[in-house]
């Protein structure tokens, strides 16, 4: 299993993000977006369109960990973004 230090930040991206996105893009989202480092240990957290999808992006130290699940029934429940955003 693989967890976080404790006292890992999470980041959530509201509104919707393309899942289209790899490691390179969904790091540039976090830069350009969040005004964040993506290399930073924090997690940052992307929904789709749909809402049946999420990816999480991590620095764990070694290296960019990419996690994504995708849900069979249902909906993530995700903010909306008013501005700026995953897009």
């Amino acid at each position: 299993m693989i967890a976080p230090p404790a006292g890992t930040r999470i980041w959530i991206a509201a509104g919707v993000t393309d899942m289209r996105r790899g490691f390179d893009g969904l790091a540039a989202l976090v830069q350009t977006q969040l005004e964040a480092d993506p290399f930073s240990g924090q997690i940052f957290a992307f929904r789709g369109r749909r809402g049946d999808r999420i990816k999480l992006l991590w620095w764990d130290g070694d290296g960019l960990c990419l996690f994504c699940k995708r849900l069979e029934q249902g909906r993530f429940v995700w903010p909306q973004a008013t501005s700026g955003g995953g897009r």
